[in-house]
Order: structure tokens, then C-alpha cells, then sequence
């Protein structure tokens, strides 16, 4: 009788971020179509789904988000960076939403030379 693998279903992240400075460190423009660094101590693999529920600043709204992992800041990390994941946000119409509105928040300051959760 052979194993079989448990299904791996989507985590579902909630992420508030009140300040554009947070805002700022977490947002990942590199990545096509964009994507956030959300702290985290559970463990992820590269390409896990992950299914977010995201307030960005002052607005009430929750923007359901959906994406994959495509970076992993392990807990204990060199340099006592903050553990967690960068999620790339899908290529959808809610993904695109997410971009355009984080984008729209930074404005000037993503051409800001500053640290960052991941850079």
C-alpha cells in the first residue's frame, strides 16, 4: 500500500499595513506584476498558493488577494532580517487591483533608496 500525500490547499494570510513607511519595506515592484513581503514564522516552500486578505492604510476595504511564494526569509536568518515570504501577486483582475492600489499609495517614494524587507 503506497502513502498518499496530503493536498496542499492555499494558506490564507491576513495582512494590515497602517503606515506607508510599512507599506514601503513590504511592497516587492520587482516581481512582475508585484507582490508583498508578509512576515510570518510558519514555515513555506517556494510556489506555495496563498490566498491574502489585505488593508492597506486608512481604507476599511480588505482586498482578497491570491499569489504564490516566491521568496522565504527563514527564521534565525543572517543579519536578524525579519522572517517570512515574498508573495508575487497572481496576474488577475484582483492581483492588478492590489498592484495598481499599492502603487498609487507609494507614488514618488518607489524610487526611494531604502532598505526593504527584502532588498
Amino acid at each position: 500500500m503506497s502513502a498518499v500525500p496530503p493536498v496542499q490547499r492555499p494558506g490564507v494570510l491576513s495582512l494590515a499595513i497602517k503606515e506607508k513607511s510599512a507599506l514601503f519595506a513590504a511592497y516587492m515592484p520587482f516581481l512582475k506584476g508585484g507582490g508583498l513581503f508578509v512576515p510570518s514564522t510558519k514555515p513555506y516552500h517556494l510556489g506555495d498558493e496563498v490566498f491574502m486578505l489585505l488593508s492597506l492604510l486608512e481604507d476599511a476595504n480588505k482586498i482578497p488577494v491570491a499569489g504564490k511564494v516566491v521568496w522565504v526569509t527563514p527564521v534565525g536568518c543572517h543579519g536578524g532580517k525579519t522572517p517570512g515570504i515574498g508573495v508575487q501577486f497572481d496576474s488577475n483582475e484582483n492581483g492588478v487591483y492590489a498592484r495598481n492600489k499599492i502603487e498609487g499609495a507609494l507614488g514618488g517614494s518607489l524610487k526611494a533608496v531604502r532598505p526593504t524587507h527584502t532588498l
